[in-house]
């Protein structure tokens, strides 16, 4: 019985010292963040774009770690119905842009999500 509590003991510990580790290594390795503010993630769509909204909420996942990337929505010849799901979602999250492909970069138009010196644009 004492060489099973010994065991219990140990892998508690193990476990313990691991998820301590892991997270200082978190803490100390995510300062090193992307910084970049040229950063564009795009997501082509066209037609009825069945799978617009979970590719959009996957791609501002990854923005988490990009915190100055801005999501764009390059509208590809889409349906009236999905132009206006692609509007929605672009009034429901922050820094995501609906573009018509053939328009001015983003940063001709002005739109800089918030930030000033964008020298960057899409497609530059």
């Amino acid at each position: 019985m004492r060489l099973l509590g010994d065991g219990m003991i140990a892998f508690f510990t193990a476990v313990g010292v691991t998820g301590c580790v892991w997270f200082l290594a978190g803490a100390l390795l995510g300062l090193g963040r992307c910084a970049s503010r040229d950063i564009r993630l795009v997501l082509s769509v066209s037609g009825e774009a069945p799978a617009m909204e979970s590719d959009l909420r996957d791609l501002i996942r990854i923005r988490r770690q990009l915190p100055n990337a801005a999501v764009v929505l390059e509208d590809r010849g889409l349906t009236a119905e999905a132009g206006a799901v692609a509007e929605h979602l672009c009034r429901r999250y922050d820094g995501v842009e609906l573009r018509t492909v053939g328009e001015a970069p983003i940063h001709e138009r002005g739109n800089n999500h918030g930030r000033t010196g964008d020298p960057g644009g899409y497609g530059t």
